[in-house]
Order: C-alpha cells, then structure tokens, then sequence
C-alpha cells in the first residue's frame, strides 16, 4: 500500500513515522517476507505547488471572520502532481472534522486500498470548490472536537490503518482481538495481566491460571461483555 499525505507540515510526520509499529510497516528488513514493505509513506509539502512567491497559500475568508482558508489551485496542483506519481488509484480522504467518524470498520476497508492520498486541512479549512473538484473524496473525522489541524488525525489515520497490513504486526490475530474488531465482536476488549502474579496485594483471576482454554474464553468474553455495558452500552445495540 502508498500513503500519500499531503500537508502544510511535513516535518511533523517524521518521528512518528519513523518509529515502532509504523516503522516496522514500511521497513522491508522487517516485513513478512522480508523484501517488500507493507507500506510507504510519500509527504508532499502542499506549499511547493502555489504559485505565490511567498509560498502562501492561505487567504481572508469571504463573508469575513477569523482565521484564514487555504486556496484552491496550491492544493488542487498538489493532488494532480502527487496523483501522476503511481499508477495505482488513489483513494483520496480529507482530514475534517465535519467528516464521517473514524471507525473501526471504515479502518478495515481502507486498510484494503492499495493507495491512499490523504490531505491534511489547516487553518479554517480548505476552499469549498476544490473540495468539490477533487469528488470522490471522502471527509474523515477522529471524533466531535476540534484541532489545530489535519496533521495529527492523519497520523491517527495512518497508524490505525498500517497495523492491519499483512506482516505489520508480530501476531495476526492481535489486531483481530482488538476492540471493536471482529474478534470481538465489535465490542471493548477484555482485560489483560502478565508477571507478577501477585503485584501489590492484587492476584491475577485464578481462571487465567487453570490452563483450561475453553473456561479461558468463556471468562473473557463475559468481561468483554460486562466491560461494555458499563463503558460503552452503545454498542450493544
């Protein structure tokens, strides 16, 4: 799979996808096969494409307020040159938060896609009409609130989708446990211990202990379950 991410700053993606799992999913040393990587990553500076000698690319809003709006042709050039660079079709998402909610099936049906173009918003936010232009497009959010920009979202993105390429992880089934994945049954995880046994006075359940596989599993879904009802009643529904 290529991630495109198309940003106003770059640089901040670096650290993070240069360490642990997103690393892993982008390093052909640590790949399943050990030649092909999962992932690559691909950052573009959507300022290199405006044609403002200043490198600007944001404007006063029409109507007037506060903040200002990154324009149309900068981020429109962007996606046409970072486009041309592969043949595979990219499937193109904004960072917004008046985007559909980040789930973790829509996490699963991305991770599918053997391109993704991911455009990072800043500001107020990006011209309505090349928005409209770059149609299909799908506007993403990671929850009801609002940040600085698109930046950390799209590396929320990013991480949630690598972890599910094959190899990424050190054991298949992990993410397939997870919460909200099928393993669970879309609901929240049961809870985990390691060594010690006994840590400040509080003892590992005795039935994680009995060997016995099937009593094991009979346990943790009645705690994943339980977990549920009283942190997310939701998805019970």
């Amino acid at each position: 799979m290529r991630i495109d991410i198309l940003t106003l700053f770059p640089e901040m993606f670096t650290s993070v996808l240069g360490s642990s799992i997103l690393k892993r999913a982008a390093d052909p040393a640590l790949s399943a096969d050990g030649q092909s990587p999962s992932v690559s990553y691909h950052l573009t500076d959507i300022r290199n494409y405006t044609t403002n000698k200043h490198q600007k690319v944001d404007r006063p809003s029409f109507g007037g307020g506060p903040g200002m709006v990154i324009q149309c042709q900068p981020v429109w050039d962007a996606v046409q040159a970072v486009t041309a660079m592969d043949p595979r079709p990219a499937s193109r998402i904004l960072m917004t938060p008046q985007g559909e909610t980040l789930t973790q099936p829509l996490v699963e049906e991305l991770a599918t896609h053997p391109r993704l173009l991911i455009i990072a918003g800043h500001y107020e936010g990006i011209d309505e009409r090349v928005i409209q232009r770059l149609a299909p497009m799908r506007e993403i959010s990671i929850g009801d609130y609002v940040l600085t920009g698109g930046e950390l979202p799209a590396m929320v993105l990013i991480d949630a989708v690598a972890r599910l390429r094959p190899g990424v992880l050190g054991h298949e089934e992990s993410a397939h446990h997870d919460s909200f994945s099928p393993g669970a049954q879309r609901l929240l995880d049961h809870p985990h211990y390691t060594r010690p046994r006994v840590w400040e006075g509080m003892e590992v359940p005795e039935i994680l202990l009995s060997g016995d596989h099937a009593k094991i599993e009979k346990w943790r879904r009645e705690q994943s379950l339980e977990r549920t009802r009283q942190r997310r009643p939701d998805l019970l529904k």
